[in-house]
């Protein structure tokens, strides 16, 4: 006796009949290939494929969501990494702390910048073509005897990046706010390259003072309750004034002012298509700022021309 029906299998196990079909692809699945769906079930692959096709969430600026601040404790651990390389070697705080333009004498020691400089001298810093510095003074701290603060130098900044950054990090997402940082460290050392090119300075706080002018930011543009945003503000903006007798005002206010610029950018771009190119661009456009600044700087210096 001839029958119309078919046997129909799993597209995945064809030696299991099956009469249920994916609700994406149509195929036959088997039980065990079954996955629920919102409406019927699916095939492993269908919901393979509709995870990687969900929209991923954002952050208010465009960045990925997430929930660990990794970039912070990267960030964290790098700084005490090198801060034990300086106990082991302390020769790297000289080597690649932030100095604008110095001398080496004959004799080993260090002198203020003098152009033209006497023979037997030699530049030292970024007038000496040095320009890593800019970036890698930001990474170094004072040794635990050494200047105001000694250890507690790099104890105070990691305790104040690691309430911060926790804030901060998930507002923008990763790259936007290692982004922020870098550039609020560079903006730091291209001040102090500005105004005070003899200084040796050393620390995270200009990277870090631009993570705070960020969160202000943030906070006023997400509508977060603002009493005590304006607090650790006001705050941050009275330790400048209180430090500048012992530490590089310079470098703490040339992070700020970078760090708040480039949040504003990050915070106030239009949603859109371009919103990305925007802000990339508008970074790319500091960052250059930046850079043509030290540089007429360093010209100026090594011509024996007045200062800017």
């Amino acid at each position: 006796m001839d029958s119309d029906s078919t046997v129909t299998t799993c597209y995945r196990h064809p030696k299991v009949e099956c009469h249920v079909r994916c609700t994406r692809c149509e195929r036959y699945i088997c039980p065990g290939c079954m996955r629920e769906a919102a409406v019927g079930h699916q095939c492993p692959e269908c919901v393979k494929e509709g995870a990687r096709s969900m929209r991923q969430a954002r952050t208010l600026t465009g960045g990925r969501v997430s929930a660990v601040p990794v970039v912070t404790y990267v960030l964290i651990a790098v700084n005490v990494l090198v801060y034990l390389a300086e106990l082991l070697r302390p020769e790297i705080v000289d080597r690649f702390a932030m100095v604008g333009a110095g001398l080496l004498g004959p004799d080993g020691e260090h002198y203020v910048w003098l152009h033209p400089y006497p023979g037997g001298f030699t530049p030292e810093g970024v007038v000496d073509g040095e320009w890593y510095r800019l970036l890698t003074g930001a990474f170094l701290h004072l040794p635990p005897t050494g200047g105001t603060f000694g250890i507690l130098h790099i104890v105070m900044n990691m305790a104040v990046l690691w309430n911060l950054g926790r804030l901060v990090e998930p507002m923008l997402g990763r790259v936007h706010y290692l982004v922020l940082y870098l550039l609020s460290a560079l903006g730091g050392s291209v001040l102090v390259l500005l105004i005070a090119p003899e200084d040796a300075v050393v620390g995270a706080s200009g990277a870090i003072f631009g993570v705070g002018a960020a969160y202000y930011v943030m906070a006023r543009r997400v509508g977060a309750p603002m009493a005590q945003v304006n607090r650790f503000m006001a705050g941050l903006l009275l330790w400048l004034v209180i430090s500048a007798v012992v530490t590089s005002w310079e470098g703490h206010l040339g992070g700020l002012l970078a760090g708040g610029a480039v949040a504003l950018v990050f915070a106030y771009v239009p949603r859109g298509g371009r919103r990305v190119l925007i802000q990339a661009a508008a970074c790319t456009v500091l960052l250059a700022l930046l850079l043509v600044a030290a540089a007429v700087k360093v010209s100026g210096l090594t011509s024996g021309g007045a200062p800017l």
